[in-house]
C-alpha cells in the first residue's frame, strides 16, 4: 500500500490515503503496434521504447524531455491502459497484467516521480497528469481506442483524459473511485497540498479530484464499470467523525461517475477500498467483461 488522496477511505489514522501496490508486470505475447490516433500529443520516443514490438518496456521521452517508463504486452484491440492509484506505479497492476494481455494489447506506466520515470517539479495538476498520459501514448505509439482502467486516484485521471479525448476512448473500469471531498479539514487539505513533505508525486490532490468530478459530462454510449465499496457499520464506527458521512455514502456518491456514459453500470463489493487486494480476479473479470463489450 503507498500513500495517495484518499484519507478517507483507505486508512483511518494516516493522512494520505493507501491504495493497492504489488509486483511489476511481466511482458505478454507477441505483436507490432500501429501508431495512435491524431488526437493524441505528439511528442519525440525513446528507441529503446517505442512500440516497434508487443514486448515494450523501457522509458519514453516527453516534450520537455522527461523519460517515463511504458510497459506494453499483448495483442488486439481495444488496448487497456492502466492508470494506478495514487503513488502507485505500473506494478500495482501485476496482478492483472498478464491476464490482461493475454486477451488484448495492455500497458500501464509510471507517473513522473514513481518508479523508473523522472522527476516534475512543478504542481501537477489534472492537466499535468492527463497531459502526461496523452505523450505518454503518444510517445510510446500506443494504438486506441482505450479502455481505461483507473484504481482510486488513478481513476480522477482516467475519468480527465476520457472527457478530453472521448472519441479515442472505448469503455472504462473505475475502481473506487469516490468523488471530491466536500469540506476538507485544515489538517488534510496542509497534508496533500503538492509542495507538502512526503507529498511524492508533487500532486495537488484535493484539486485533481474537484477539477475531475467537476468536469464530468457523458462521453458516450460505452461500456463503463464503476466498482464501489459498501463499508459496514463497524468500519464507519472506527473512522474519525468527519468522516463517517464520507464512508456511509460511498456507494451513493460513486454514482455520480454513471454520467460518463448511458451504459454505465455499478458493481457493489464489500472488500474495503483496496478492492484490487481483497478481489483482483473480481476486476479482471470486470476490465475483460468491458474489453468484450467494446468489441461488440
Amino acid at each position: 500500500m503507498s500513500p495517495g488522496s484518499r484519507l478517507v477511505l483507505c486508512a483511518v489514522a494516516v493522512v494520505l490515503a493507501l491504495s493497492a501496490c504489488s509486483d511489476s508486470p511481466d511482458d505478454g505475447p507477441d505483436d507490432s503496434a500501429s501508431a495512435p490516433s491524431s488526437d493524441s500529443a505528439s511528442p519525440s520516443a525513446s528507441g529503446s521504447a517505442r512500440a516497434e514490438s508487443d514486448q515494450l518496456a523501457g522509458p519514453v521521452t516527453l516534450d520537455d524531455g522527461r523519460a517515463v517508463f511504458l510497459q506494453c504486452s499483448g495483442t488486439g484491440s481495444p488496448t487497456v491502459i492502466l492508470e494506478g492509484g495514487d503513488d502507485d506505479t505500473s506494478q500495482s497492476y501485476a496482478y492483472a497484467f498478464d491476464d490482461l494481455a493475454a486477451v488484448t494489447r495492455t500497458c500501464a506506466y509510471d507517473r513522473a516521480n514513481l518508479g523508473q520515470s523522472d522527476p516534475d517539479p512543478r504542481c501537477r495538476g489534472l492537466q499535468e497528469l492527463v497531459g502526461d498520459l496523452e505523450q505518454v501514448l503518444s510517445a510510446g505509439q500506443v494504438p486506441g481506442p482505450y479502455v481505461l482502467v483507473g484504481t482510486s486516484g488513478g481513476g480522477h485521471i482516467a475519468a480527465g483524459y476520457a472527457v478530453e479525448h472521448a472519441a479515442q476512448v472505448a469503455g472504462m473500469v473505475l475502481v473506487e473511485v469516490p468523488p471530491p471531498f466536500p469540506d476538507p479539514p485544515a489538517d488534510l487539505v496542509a497534508e496533500t497540498r503538492c509542495d507538502a513533505p512526503g507529498n511524492v508525486e508533487s500532486r495537488d490532490y484535493l484539486q485533481v479530484e474537484r477539477d475531475a468530478w467537476e468536469a464530468r459530462r457523458e462521453i458516450g454510449a460505452i461500456p463503463l464499470t464503476v466498482i464501489s465499496n459498501r463499508y459496514s457499520p463497524a468500519e464507519v464506527a472506527a473512522a474519525p467523525p468527519f468522516e463517517r458521512p464520507l464512508l456511509r455514502a460511498n456507494v451513493e456518491s460513486q454514482r455520480g461517475w454513471l454520467v460518463l456514459s448511458p451504459r454505465a453500470e455499478q458493481v457493489v463489493v464489500e472488500t474495503g477500498h483496496a478492492v484490487e487486494e481483497a478481489d483482483p480476479q473480481l476486476v479482471i473479470d470486470a476490465i475483460l467483461a468491458v474489453v468484450d463489450e467494446a468489441r461488440g
